[in-house]
């Protein structure tokens, strides 16, 4: 069973618990809206499901409200940031500010940002540096978060460690934002899975007898499903691409991870860490709207390909993503029932009567 919620109505109800958690009605209300746009464009494992979580996460003080991130060493084109483990939605936006900032002045910039919190949707950062006609490359990890096991292997060794990609192109035009976990599905897929969303593929996991298996049973085993433990399960998420993604994975380990300073999958206080490059095609490619032209022409060549059986159109990257948003902000959010009653059980956790919100 489902439950449709209007985008705005959700997103109120949300920065309400968000902001009895702990949070400035700022902070919450930031929050809320990268989560609801999470949902928009179709990454729901990254949206409002985490609700619950966040709250945890602020009573634990494995999440901070409030804070501002501390520049640890800078030149002109690169800077380490500490998020000191606040919200994700507030130090991240804080730390690709500064990217952009760099990149604007030099036409690069480098920016490793380590503590942060649940980062949320990688997507954002990409299109708010392209907002600025700014290329940008994001690699991510989740010190702390051992789910996915590497190729050819049961044992967890990795997190879902996400690489987000962002193209500007013309005024009036979308970025090509390409966005994705380097496991088969984000972690917050199988949550969903488990609270009785959308099945899992069937490749997705392997459990502990080493079988394939779509059931995230797998990741979380047989207890409560209202907030599962992922590392009650016996079993791991699978690498996407087998060899490569796996490859791919151990990457934004070792670049997001070790190289940031903020720690990998083997070690124990839940954190993200984003290396992030910028580029200014003004500067990189000598002019932004030559540049801007090339991109929009070369992919409208590449969505011109035939498109194979069971397929409509070819599509470029972010293309689903702007057609789920476009069609949720006029249907409104399907979420999941018990997706639904986690987040007022959140209210109700932080004092809030979701009562009234039916």
């Amino acid at each position: 069973m489902t439950v449709v919620v209007p985008a705005d109505r959700l997103e109120d109800h949300v920065a309400a618990v968000i902001t009895a958690g702990g949070c400035s009605e700022v902070e919450g209300r930031r929050v809320a809206h990268r989560l609801v746009g999470a949902n928009l464009v179709g990454h729901d494992s990254h949206g409002v499901v985490r609700t619950l979580r966040y709250v945890g996460m602020l009573e634990s003080g494995r999440q901070v409200a409030g804070v501002t991130v501390d520049i640890e060493s800078e030149s002109d084109v690169f800077a380490i940031v500490d998020g000191k483990f606040g919200m994700g939605q507030t130090v991240g936006e804080q730390a690709v500010q500064l990217g952009i900032e760099k990149c604007q002045g030099e036409g690069v910039s480098i920016i490793a940002l380590r503590h942060a919190g649940h980062l949320g949707r990688i997507g954002d950062w990409a299109e708010m540096a392209a907002a600025e006609g700014l290329v940008s490359i994001h690699f991510v990890n989740v010190a702390g978060s051992n789910l996915v096991a590497p190729f050819g292997a049961i044992s967890r060794r990795m997190a879902t460690n996400p690489v987000a990609i962002g193209v500007p192109r013309g005024t009036g035009e979308a970025p090509v934002i390409l966005d994705f976990a380097t496991s088969i599905v984000a972690e917050g897929k199988a949550l969903i899975a488990s609270q009785g969303g959308p099945a899992l593929p069937s490749n997705a996991l392997i459990n502990g007898e080493g079988e394939i298996t779509g059931d995230p049973v797998a990741l979380y085993g047989e207890g409560d499903q209202n907030v599962p433990g992922s590392q009650a399960g016996d079993g791991a998420l699978r690498a996407m691409g087998d060899h490569k993604g796996s490859g791919l994975s151990m990457m934004c380990e070792l670049l997001a991870g070790v190289l940031t300073r903020s720690g990998t999958a083997k070690d124990q206080k839940f954190c993200n860490g984003m290396l992030s490059i910028y580029l200014d095609p003004a500067v990189v490619a000598g002019d932004a709207e030559e540049f801007a032209a090339e991109v929009s022409d070369y992919v409208e060549w590449f969505t011109s390909a035939e498109a194979a059986q069971g397929h409509e159109r070819v599509l470029a990257a972010g293309d689903s993503e702007l057609a789920k948003r476009a069609h949720r902000l006029e249907h409104g959010i399907e979420l999941a029932d018990n997706t639904w009653e986690s987040i007022k059980t959140a209210a109700r956790q932080v004092g809030l009567d979701p009562a009234t919100w039916d």
